[in-house]
C-alpha cells in the first residue's frame, strides 16, 4: 500500500461520519484540525477552513497550493444507506461526501505529509481543506486567499479520474427585466413586455460568441426560467427572465455580459461576477509534467473553487465527476490509492521541472 494510505482512508471514514453540509463544517474542521495536530504538523483555521504549510518553508521559493472541500450537498433522494455510515462494499466506499470531494481531499493530504518533511524542494507546499465549495461561498477559499503567500500555482481537488481539468467554464446568472407599458387586451393597448422578451430570448438563442476556447468551445447563454403577467385581459408592463451563463477562459464574466446587455432590449443584472472562468496553459511545467505522465488534458464544464483563485490552477483528483451529487455515492478504495500515487508522480515529476516558469498563465 502506498505510503499514507491507510491514514488516507482512516480519515475519509471519519470525514464521512460527521455530516458537514455547507455552512456546517465545524465538526469536520475540527477533524482535519485533529488529524494535523496528532501529526505534529502546526495549522492556521479561519472559520471551518484548515491549512498548514511544509515543514521547510523558505521564504524565497514560490508556494504550490494543495486544495480540496470537506462540504458537501445534502443527501440527494433515494439512498439505499445511511449517508452518514461509511461502509465498504467490495471495493467501494460509500457514504456522502466520498467521492466529492472526501476521496480527492484525504489524497492531498496524503501527498502532502508524504513531502512535508522533504528538503530541497524547489517549492513550498501548502496544504488547505476548505469549506462553502458546494455554494462558492465568501467564507470558503475566498475568505483564506489573503492570509496566504502569493500562490505560483495551485492543484484543486475534485473527481476527474486523475485526468487534468486545464480549464473551467465560469458561471454568471442574469436576471433580466423586459420592460413595456401595461394597457387593456381588448383595445391592443400599452407595449407587451412579453414580445419585447422574446425579441431578446431568439436573439441570445441564435447569438454564437466569437471566440472559441480550445478546449471548452463556445460560451454558453441559456434563457432558464420567464415570468410576466397578473391577469389574462392586461398586456404586461413588465417581463422577467434568467439567462443562465457558462462561460470559458476567453472572455471573462464581465465581457460577456457588456454584449448580452448591448444587444438586449431589456435591463440586465448580474448577481455576481466573481465565478469568472479559469485555466492554466498547457505549456506550464505542472501541465507538462502530468502530460509525462501519461495524464490527458481537458476542459471541464463543472464549477469548483477554481473559479475563485487568481492564480492558475489545475482541477484533479480521484474519483468520478459522475458519482457526484448522487444517490449511494461512493469511491473505490483503489481509486484513493492510486490517487495518491499519481498525486506523489506529478509533484515530483513537477519538482523536477524546475519553478522558472511556474507563473506562466493562460
Amino acid at each position: 500500500m502506498i505510503e499514507h494510505t491507510k491514514e488516507a482512508i482512516g480519515l475519509l471514514h471519519q470525514l464521512i461520519a460527521v455530516p458537514s453540509f455547507s455552512r456546517e463544517e465545524e465538526e469536520t474542521a475540527e477533524v482535519i484540525e485533529s488529524f494535523f495536530r496528532e501529526r505534529h504538523i502546526p495549522t492556521h483555521r479561519k472559520g471551518n477552513n484548515i491549512w498548514a504549510y511544509s515543514q521547510h518553508r523558505d521564504e524565497g521559493k514560490p508556494y504550490v497550493l494543495l486544495n480540496s472541500h470537506h462540504d458537501t450537498v445534502r443527501p440527494a433522494q433515494g439512498w439505499q444507506r445511511d449517508p452518514f455510515t461509511p461502509a465498504i462494499e467490495g471495493e467501494a466506499l460509500y457514504g456522502l461526501g466520498s467521492n466529492d470531494a472526501g476521496g480527492p481531499l484525504v489524497s492531498l493530504i496524503a501527498t502532502f505529509l508524504h513531502f512535508y518533511k522533504r528538503e530541497g524542494l524547489p517549492f513550498n507546499l501548502v496544504m488547505a481543506a476548505t469549506a462553502e465549495e458546494e455554494i462558492s461561498g465568501p467564507n470558503g477559499i475566498a475568505s483564506i486567499l489573503e492570509e496566504l503567500p502569493e500562490i505560483a500555482v495551485g492543484i484543486i481537488g475534485e473527481p476527474t479520474q486523475m485526468q487534468l481539468a486545464i480549464a473551467e467554464r465560469g458561471l454568471m446568472v442574469i436576471d433580466a427585466v423586459a420592460r413595456g407599458k401595461s394597457g387593456h387586451a381588448a383595445r391592443d393597448e400599452g407595449v407587451n413586455a412579453i414580445y419585447l422578451a422574446l425579441q431578446d430570448i431568439q436573439w441570445i438563442k441564435d447569438y454564437r460568441f466569437e471566440k472559441i476556447s480550445p478546449t471548452l468551445g463556445p460560451v454558453k447563454a441559456t434563457v432558464t426560467q420567464i415570468e410576466a403577467g397578473s391577469q389574462h385581459n392586461v398586456v404586461p408592463d413588465a417581463c422577467r427572465y434568467v439567462i443562465d451563463v457558462r462561460t470559458q477562459e476567453c472572455y471573462t464574466n464581465r465581457e460577456v455580459f457588456d454584449i448580452l446587455q448591448e444587444h438586449t432590449l431589456a435591463e440586465l443584472t448580474a448577481r455576481s461576477f466573481r465565478l469568472n472562468p479559469s485555466g492554466i496553459s498547457s505549456d506550464h511545467p505542472l501541465v507538462q509534467a502530468g502530460i509525462a505522465l501519461g495524464m490527458k488534458t481537458y476542459g471541464s464544464p463543472t464549477l469548483s473553487d477554481q473559479a475563485l483563485c487568481a492564480f492558475p490552477t489545475v482541477k484533479i483528483g480521484p474519483g468520478d465527476s459522475a458519482r457526484s451529487h448522487t444517490a449511494d455515492e461512493f469511491i473505490r478504495l483503489s481509486e484513493v490509492e492510486t490517487g495518491i500515487k499519481m498525486y506523489i508522480q506529478l509533484m515530483s515529476a513537477f519538482a523536477r521541472r524546475g519553478t522558472d516558469e511556474m507563473v506562466i498563465g493562460y
